[in-house]
């Protein structure tokens, strides 16, 4: 299956050789993302990989970016945070639907990850959302929207410093 995601990164040592930069990414197997190198001290890959799983497909792209940009720090993964606009595209509907849809089953659509203008989903809740309501959701969309958010959050977390990681487990628990 071929699963279609971006890696952004920021790198410590700029770079500002581009050719060289996308000749270390194509020879490191990166053959299949589009570079996007326009923001000094940023990268972003958008992948076209195939691989069994969403799982493979992020840590093979992964471990070929870092056999070329071995200074990157990833600091986002897509898709995963979406508006009404990217979800209604994802499932092939208007972004007017699908508010009429999210509006009429209020207690039963995923909560917002951030309500303001755009409101904000993760895109794999939506999407989980919308095929358990009969609405067709492609599979490797939803997978990969899925493992895109679980590396995020793990990006999140790392963030975080041990002494304040503890402090918000004990307000959670």
């Amino acid at each position: 299956m071929e699963y279609i995601f971006t890696l952004k990164y920021r790198l410590h040592d700029h770079d500002s050789d581009h050719e060289a930069l996308i000749d270390r990414l194509f020879e490191a197997g990166c053959d299949d993302a589009l570079p996007g190198i326009g923001q000094s001290g940023r990268l972003a890959l958008e992948f076209g990989r195939e691989a069994n799983s969403a799982t493979n497909a992020l840590e093979s792209a992964l471990a070929d970016v870092r056999k070329a940009v071995g200074n990157g720090e990833l600091v986002e993964v897509l898709p995963d945070y979406a508006g009404l606009t990217d979800i209604a595209e994802h499932v092939g509907m208007s972004r007017q639907n699908l508010r009429k849809i999210a509006s009429k089953n209020g207690s039963t659509f995923p909560a917002a990850i951030h309500e303001g203008n755009p409101s904000l989903w993760h895109l794999s809740d939506a999407l989980s959302w919308l095929a358990e309501n009969g609405y067709a959701v492609g599979a490797a969309t939803l997978e990969i929207s899925t493992a895109a958010r679980e590396l995020n959050t793990a990006i999140q977390a790392r963030c975080l410093s041990a002494e304040r990681s503890r402090e918000l487990d004990a307000l959670m628990a």
